[in-house]
């Protein structure tokens, strides 16, 4: 896809980032990831994230995530599908690059490993993955990959491909000044986990859209919060903030990890066989999985 084509697409409605299944021996199980995204295109989700954050981007080898887009767009019909991409920048070209042959619409670049860099090796970083490939491609803003205003314009007069910047850093303050310098220059996502609880916070910083992890399991109910959120019917969130985003999130705290086992945890009761979650991540016990079945309650497929 053209990079302007899918700049338009992101900001076009929900995105979302489906779980990567695995099967009894530990490997993806692409029959059920594809049943999966059937299941998922028949709601309007603008674009699926394959093999990111939520898809246990971190514990993939480079060599599966290919396979993994591949499946997204073969189950996807006319969803476009965007890679995870990250690891440092040798790495990073190199899955950019397979993302981009395995048919990828974009790439989102996760924050790369491990350690602190100062903003002209995040820009030396992005520039380089920016330019390895054709296809449009977004940064992720957070934990240790914090652009700042001046080194993401910069990548934005270098790089044509670059369209998009998702937040998850949570500092509005920063997120505003971005918007403000950058304009229309790119489109912003906000990606803080379980983003639903800060949508209108990002909204109102000039953010179009936003990633939703429960669009995994509960796809009608995340697009009519969107829809909701859109339209100003501040009356309408709050009632599904205090009906399911909230008890969802004291579940999600519960454990350290479970911002991704969680969703994972809720794909299965809705009758998908994704498997566990992979090291170092745990999965829900049984308590807690009960407690999320009764939380989907009649959202059930």
């Amino acid at each position: 896809m053209n990079p302007l084509d899918l700049k338009t697409s992101l900001g076009s409605g929900l995105l979302s980032f489906p779980v990567t299944p695995f099967g009894a021996d530990g490997a993806f199980n692409r029959p059920v990831y594809e049943d999966h995204i059937n299941w998922l295109s028949q709601y309007p989700a603008a674009t699926l994230f394959a093999a990111g954050g939520t898809g246990e981007f971190f514990s993939l080898k480079p060599s599966e995530i290919p396979q993994i887009v591949t499946a997204a767009k073969a189950a996807a019909g006319s969803i476009p599908i965007v890679a995870g991409c990250g690891y440092g920048t040798e790495i990073a070209v190199e899955i950019a690059q397979a993302a981009e042959k395995a048919g990828a619409d974009g790439i989102l670049l996760i924050p790369h490993y491990l350690i602190d860099a100062p903003q002209d090796g995040l820009y030396a970083h992005v520039k380089r993955v920016c330019q390895s490939v054709g296809i449009g491609v977004m940064v992720y803003n957070r934990d240790n990959s914090i652009l700042h205003p001046d080194t993401l314009a910069r990548l934005c007069d270098d790089c044509p491909n670059l369209i998009g910047f998702k937040d998850g850093s949570g500092d509005i303050g920063l997120v505003r000044q971005v918007t403000a310098k950058m304009g229309d220059r790119l489109m912003y996502l906000g990606g803080m986990p379980t983003a639903e609880l800060f949508a209108e916070a990002y909204l109102g910083a000039g953010f179009t859209t936003y990633s939703s992890a429960v669009f995994n399991f509960v796809p009608g109910l995340a697009i009519e919060f969107y829809d909701a959120l859109r339209a100003g019917n501040r009356d309408r969130c709050t009632t599904i903030l205090n009906d399911f985003f909230y008890p969802f999130m004291a579940i999600r705290n519960r454990c350290k990890g479970y911002a991704v086992s969680a969703i994972k945890a809720g794909v299965r009761l809705q009758g998908f066989d994704a498997g566990p979650v992979r090291s170092p991540l745990t999965d829900l016990t049984d308590d807690e999985m009960q407690m999320l079945d009764r939380l989907i309650g009649s959202h059930k497929r």
